[in-house]
């Protein structure tokens, strides 16, 4: 079920310079994006066995040529026997996965965009007993769930370096197929998230809740990949329900965490947020999350949060959402202003692969809004 805005709705809200501003070529840190728009990581879960489907290269070559100019792939697990929860999710250490992400790589630099892969292991989500492996216990830095209650054993020093290892390998991997560089996913409650956040980290050793763990895969990815091959690392302060949910109380907190993981080889940094023009901290002044990244880390940043939809992203619609003719000008402003560089995009994307050149284009055609039923009738599932 799909409906239709006109394209004019769209244009009218963006003015020439807020176009030009959005369409200009942009570095992340080592990776060029030929204009200020990507396309969000959405995992689908229609990869049988791990390996993407057939026509992967396309789905995501059709968002280039419809204007975006960075593809950050859905999440991709690393070489962890509880990585994941679905055997529909792709993984990265299969060869025929491997095969089929050098095709996709391919067709859509063939398409002038750049790709990297997200890469992915879901901690203590993964839960059990319904879900992949249901023998293996999940991976979590002290066995608490994102409710704090204690379900599962920590995990031991030695299994702790062996997912290290694995986010090293796939790192390695991704740059053989010859992705444009990786991002981390240490978002949203998954395994990376949970060792910064103290209500899933109760953990006394070396990995006790803050950077550590993810200061050293970084430091064993750069071990890996080498210093050049770009590194996106994605955080945020809710964690799946849990919206309410902060790793960081203050700025200096923030700070605190950002400024390791950016020593350790950080190039660029995504903070996922709800809704990009929301104060991060309301007490310190008016910055967005991805503002406050930004000035403290100097780095560059990529923003996310209910751009192209109608209704926000909430608990009780985490699938809702439409086109809105909202004022794109405001995306350029808190570009001019230093907030951000790039602007992702979800669900508007799922929705019409041409979204990016329809809102830039006075003259585009009709513009094709999300609703829910579009991505149940593909069998697909967003996370």
């Amino acid at each position: 079920m799909t409906t239709q805005l006109p394209s004019e709705q769209i244009a009218s809200s963006l003015s020439e310079e807020s176009k030009e501003i959005l369409s200009q070529s942009v570095d992340l840190g080592g990776l060029r994006s030929r204009n200020r728009f990507a396309m969000a990581p959405m995992t689908r879960t229609n990869s049988a066995d791990g390996v993407p489907p057939e026509g992967t290269g396309e789905y995501y070559a059709e968002r280039v040529r419809g204007g975006v100019g960075l593809i950050i792939t859905e999440g991709i697990l690393v070489p962890d026997a509880v990585a994941g929860f679905s055997a529909r999710s792709p993984v990265i250490a299969d060869p025929a996965a491997q095969e089929r992400w050098r095709d996709v790589v391919a067709t859509v630099h063939d398409s002038g965009g750049a790709i990297v892969s997200q890469l992915w292991h879901t901690g203590i989500q993964r839960r059990r007993p319904k879900r992949f492996h249901p023998e293996l216990a999940p991976a979590s830095p002290s066995g608490i769930n994102l409710a704090g209650e204690a379900v599962e054993e920590p995990l031991s020093i030695a299994r702790v370096d062996e997912i290290i290892a694995a986010y090293a390998e796939a790192a390695r991997i991704a740059q053989n197929v010859g992705f444009d560089g990786i991002e981390l996913h240490g978002a949203h409650g998954y395994l990376i998230d949970e060792f910064f956040w103290s209500t899933t980290n109760t953990r006394s050793d070396r990995f006790k809740a803050g950077p550590q763990f993810a200061v050293e895969i970084l430091n064993a990815i750069r071990g890996e990949v080498g210093e050049e091959f770009p590194i996106i690392f994605r955080y945020s302060q809710w964690k799946a329900d849990q919206y309410s949910a902060q790793i960081a109380e203050t700025p200096h907190d923030l700070e605190r965490l950002l400024s390791a993981l950016a020593a350790a080889g950080v190039d660029c940094f995504h903070p996922s947020t709800r809704r990009y023009w929301t104060s991060a901290f309301p007490d310190h002044g008016e910055l967005s999350l991805a503002g406050w990244t930004k000035k403290l880390t100097g780095l560059p940043t990529i923003a996310v949060g209910s751009v192209g939809i109608d209704t926000p992203f909430s608990a009780e619609n985490i699938m809702a959402g439409s086109l809105a003719p909202e004022n794109l000008d405001l995306v350029a402003e808190f570009v001019v202003r230093g907030e951000f560089d790039v602007i992702a995009l979800g669900r508007a994307l799922l929705a019409d692969p041409q979204w990016v050149d329809k809102v830039l284009s006075a003259g585009a055609s009709d513009v094709v809004k999300f609703d829910r039923d579009m991505v149940e009738e593909n069998g697909e599932r967003l996370y």
